[in-house]
């Protein structure tokens, strides 16, 4: 398991959005500046990740050339601009920081995007990765039936809208297990 000194090392040496999404190839800039463009948080759920009290610390591993996480990065973006007193997400490159990478598999693969959260003291909380509930059930809907689409192919509003609420989700459930921590309760008097 990860010590929180070794995931507070990584995410001192992350990046914030902009500055990880300028890393990437000229012809991958466009695919992540398009689906940057699609994500809109309702007010609902800007209202929601407004009202976070604790602070919540996320380090993202992850690919500039990766589908999934051209797919998926944006949403985290957004999410924490909707409250960045409370949330900071940072990026490391999967392949730059491939030693830290590997201790982060899933399903015995170096996955990306993978999403380590963590409170205000860098404790591990939980992972949430490559792929959410929403991204696995459209793909199992397209891969498993009678039919493929074509790599590179159009992702539905729907699936988008979806997979944005899955990571909202999985923010609301870390923040709540922050919010009711013994140790942070005691520490922040609530």
């Amino acid at each position: 398991m990860l010590t929180n000194e070794q995931i507070r090392s990584e995410f001192n040496l992350a990046s914030p959005y902009n500055d990880y999404v300028r890393t990437a190839k000229p012809n991958e800039l466009a695919n992540w500046a398009d689906f940057h463009g699609r994500v809109r948080l309702t007010q609902a759920q800007r209202s929601l990740i407004a009202g976070f009290v604790r602070r919540v610390n996320v380090l993202v591993v992850s690919g500039t050339w990766c589908g999934d996480c051209v797919q998926q990065c944006p949403m985290l973006d957004h999410i924490a601009r909707a409250n960045p007193q409370r949330i900071d997400v940072r990026f490391i490159d999967r392949d730059e920081r491939s030693d830290f990478s590997a201790r982060v598999a899933i399903c015995g693969g170096v996955r990306v995007p993978a999403a380590i959260f963590m409170n205000e003291d860098f404790d591990f909380v939980s992972i949430l990765g490559d792929r959410t509930l929403t991204r696995y059930r459209a793909m199992a809907s397209r891969n498993l039936g009678p039919s493929c689409p074509l790599p590179g192919a159009p992702v539905p509003a729907d699936e988008v809208a979806g997979t944005l609420q899955d990571w909202i989700d999985e923010f609301e459930r870390v923040h709540l297990l922050l919010r009711l921590s013994p140790k942070l309760r005691g520490r922040h008097g609530d």
